[in-house]
């Protein structure tokens, strides 16, 4: 659960296909340069990140509530370390990278875990470059959303920079100086009613370079959303401005929905089992549009404004702050406690609907790379209830070492959604060693 409610907020730089000039503009500096050793053809290397990560639980919001009801009836955050050691190994064709990690949280007994971000066989033939596996598919120009992410699906603006996990791939691509097209059969082993990333889809994009400007263009048809259509451009203005936007129509989209009817039945507002239940949203939109100013001096001014029809509407929200006070209203009342506690728990997955809360959104982030340092802040705004999320971080970047960390908090008016969240600060320090 913890892992859900934090995957909307998240901050990511990552390298994306051919012509995605934005990325190289607007991303943090390069993670520390990796040296590798060859065995045999092979090459391997990697890298170790211990972190610390303070999190503060936020006092507001329905979440808090239910847990001072009911201690431990939801996850609250937790500080504490953690340990990642992330192992790369390619050739003959394999490509694999695997990610083990150690935790110890407070109050929680030491946790380890493993997962392969990827594991895939390539080749070409007639002109083609065939892959198959579990690999990381990356599309769209946006830095702070992208609505033709279709396959990867990566959760953006992460704390720090993460390798994703790839999804289970057939691909077929064909490159050459100004023009690529792919084909991506996307979860083939997985059941047709999946939903959201795991749906088993068929993608395909083609790119053209066209002088300063690159055009993209997507389509998607999923098990069981449909279609999907979607263009990019990206354009490189001057030698300091870059300007880029997306556009997405979807048939259908998987999201969550409060199940009005069985609240209704209900006197009280109280119910059995979480109403938040499995919903579609038809017809929706995602749009973004962008740019990225950097002078000489490596000062970078990121802008960027997207809507995202699939995430809840201001009539949902409206509908979710009016439950949270009627659930409120009962506390201390003849209603029992733990009925109470659950109801109030169940709201929050309301955060996990989509992967932005709210469908209008504003994003700025200035940043510097000056000789190894690179300070950056950042804000992103919610216009229709006022709600942010303020970054600032601070890395520095040797030949193998990399030392990063930062502050980010949750805020707005009691009844914004982002002042609402479990977690209303994340303070955090990281230290990257490449082998």
């Amino acid at each position: 659960m913890r892992r859900k409610q934090h995957a909307w907020c998240a901050l990511a730089v990552c390298t994306c296909v051919v012509g995605h000039v934005v990325e190289a503009r607007a991303a943090d500096a390069p993670a520390a340069t990796t040296p590798v050793f060859g065995i045999a053809g092979f090459e391997f290397g990697g890298q170790l990140r211990p972190q610390w990560q303070d999190e503060q639980t936020n006092p507001r919001g329905p979440l808090a509530q239910a847990v001072s009801l009911s201690p431990g009836i939801a996850v609250s955050p937790a500080s504490g370390a953690t340990l990642e050691t992330e192992l790369r190994a390619s050739g003959h064709g394999l490509r694999g990278t695997a990610t083990f990690q150690q935790q110890r949280l407070e109050g929680q007994p030491l946790h380890s875990s493993a997962w392969v971000n990827e594991l895939f066989a390539s080749g070409d033939a007639m002109g083609w470059q065939f892959s198959a596996g579990k690999k990381v598919v990356a599309w769209d120009v946006g830095y702070g959303f992208r609505p033709n992410d279709f396959v990867a699906q990566e959760a953006r603006r992460t704390l720090l920079a993460t390798t994703t996990i790839g999804r289970p791939v057939l691909s077929a691509e064909h490159f050459d100086a100004s023009t690529a097209w792919s084909f991506v059969v996307v979860n083939p082993t997985k059941p047709q009613a999946q939903r959201g990333a795991e749906e088993p889809a068929l993608a395909m994009r083609v790119y053209q370079r066209d002088g300063a400007v690159d055009w993209h263009g997507f389509a998607r048809v999923g098990a069981h959303t449909g279609g999907s259509l979607g263009t990019a451009a990206a354009w490189v203005a001057s030698d300091s401005i870059e300007l880029h936007a997306s556009a997405r129509y979807l048939h259908a989209a998987d999201t969550t929905a409060l199940d009005t009817a069985a609240v209704d039945a209900s006197p009280t507002g109280l119910v059995r089992s979480n109403p938040w239940i499995d919903a579609t949203e038809r017809h929706a939109a995602q749009a973004l549009i962008g740019g990225t100013w950097t002078n000489a001096e490596q000062l970078s001014v990121l802008a960027e404004a997207w809507w995202d029809g699939t995430a809840l509407s201001n009539a949902q929200w409206d509908e979710w702050n009016a439950r949270n006070r009627q659930l409120g209203a009962l506390i201390g009342t003849p209603a029992p406690v733990t009925a109470v506690a659950g109801n109030l728990a169940w709201q929050g997955s309301a955060f996990s609907a989509a992967s932005n809360l709210r469908r209008a959104n504003l994003f700025m982030r200035v940043s510097w790379t000056f000789d190894k340092w690179q300070p950056a802040f950042d804000v992103l705004c919610t216009p229709a209830d006022a709600g942010r999320i303020v970054t600032a971080s601070l890395g520095w970047q040797g030949d193998r070492l990399r030392i990063d960390g930062g502050l980010r908090t949750y805020g707005g008016p009691g009844s914004a959604v982002l002042a609402q969240v479990p977690t209303r600060r994340i303070a955090y320090i990281a230290g990257t060693w490449a082998f």
